[in-house]
């Protein structure tokens, strides 16, 4: 088997970026990953403004007890006049400054009466003015090519004027499901029948990444029908994902026809949960096998189909941060692989839900990340342990 960061290593090896892409609208872009570098044509801000409603002034021109004549008022969007000696400018947020006034004074700082304005305290010299280009100058690159666009990059985007943006095409993912004994919600179960769980929670991580989906269904628990739905999935995808079957069991029959399609790049890994995961190739297509129990499909998407598919998309960082925390549990039983245990931070510290059992999804919704146990390693209260928060590995 395969250690976890191995497997993690030689998936994002045989990760080949997509080349093909697209011109989208601005506000169409979420979660695309971008193609071209973004370069400003401005300046943000473009003139020096104000960061406060207040009053502008020469910093010089402050004496205690002195009365200044407000002799302009600059609302954000209009321009002020140059500020003669001895006066204030009233001024609100995002005005620019008038030419002359090196300050600004916050309104609660100051006492106003009639047309003038008197300044409590000496102010500090440039106090409360944003500086011309302090953001972005014009001919920054402000966004790199294969950089994944969140809100504040859009928001970036759109300070610079940019109504359309040049992202790679979305990556093409066929998913189906194999297991007589799973039934898709809405239909009545029969005895020895559950409901197909990991459809709900594999279609959502994969929109939320922003791929395009083609689900094929529940397929057949037979071989002749496992070939003839991989044949059918890799006409159009550039990933297929499976969940199921892909154990050593006489009815796990989704390895065997990889093997007659393509080949198998790799098979185990020293985890749990989630230790059968298959990674091959059918032709032009990827082929990612997932393990049937829920917690294993969603903890071996997480921490090894997202980055894979991520750098397929072209995307640049395809890392999730993870820090340590103390624990808030003992664990007395280590394992011979590296253990990813459903938890929750409380007070400070990792504690861990009661039931981990691979096929406890609740345990995944309940949790707000994992932690993670190398092999062999016993954990005690107040140990330091990695922690994955699941805001990182779901992003």
């Amino acid at each position: 088997m395969l250690s976890a960061d191995e497997a993690r290593a030689k998936l994002l090896e045989h990760a080949r970026p997509l080349i093909e892409t697209e011109a989208v609208a601005a506000d169409a872009a979420l979660n695309r990953v971008l193609a071209e570098p973004l370069i400003a044509e401005v300046t943000v801000p473009p003139l020096d403004n104000s960061a406060m409603d207040g009053y502008a002034l020469r910093a010089a021109d402050w004496a205690e007890d002195k009365w200044l004549h407000v002799a302009q008022r600059i609302p954000a969007g209009q321009l002020g006049h140059p500020l003669t000696l001895g006066t204030a400018a009233r001024i609100f947020t995002g005005a620019p400054v008038p030419e002359g006034a090196d300050t600004v004074v916050m309104q609660e700082d100051c006492e106003a009466r009639d047309d003038h304005v008197r300044i409590g305290k000496q102010p500090k010299l440039g106090a409360n003015i944003r500086r011309a280009g302090e953001d972005i100058a014009d001919g920054q690159t402000v966004l790199h090519a294969g950089e994944r666009l969140n809100a504040a990059k859009l928001g970036v985007a759109a300070s610079v004027g940019a109504t359309e943006l040049t992202v790679r095409r979305k990556l093409k993912v066929a998913l189906f499901f194999t297991g007589d004994e799973i039934v898709l919600p809405g239909h009545p179960l029969k005895a020895g029948q559950i409901y197909n769980s990991n459809r709900a929670t594999l279609l959502a991580l994969l929109q939320g990444l922003g791929c395009e989906v083609r689900d094929l269904g529940i397929v057949a628990d037979n071989f002749d029908a496992t070939v003839t739905a991989l044949e059918q999935a890799t006409r159009h995808a550039d990933v297929v994902i499976t969940s199921g079957g892909v154990s050593v069991g006489e009815e796990d029959h989704v390895k065997a026809a990889v093997e007659k399609l393509g080949r198998i790049e790799m098979w185990k890994v020293a985890m749990k949960p989630g230790k059968p995961l298959v990674y091959g190739q059918i032709g032009d297509a990827d082929f990612l096998g997932l393990p049937g129990n829920p917690v294993s499909a969603f903890v071996v998407f997480c921490l090894f189909v997202r980055p894979f598919l991520l750098a397929r998309m072209g995307a640049t960082n395809t890392d999730a941060l993870s820090f340590t925390v103390p624990a808030g549990f003992d664990w007395n039983k280590p394992g011979q692989r590296r253990e990813f245990l459903r938890a929750k931070i409380e007070d400070g510290r990792a504690v861990l839900y009661p039931n981990q059992s691979s096929g406890v999804l609740t345990s995944a919704a309940w949790a707000d990340g994992l932690v993670d146990i190398e092999a062999g390693h016993a954990v005690h209260e107040g140990d330091s342990v990695r922690f994955w928060p699941l805001a990182e590995l779901l992003k």
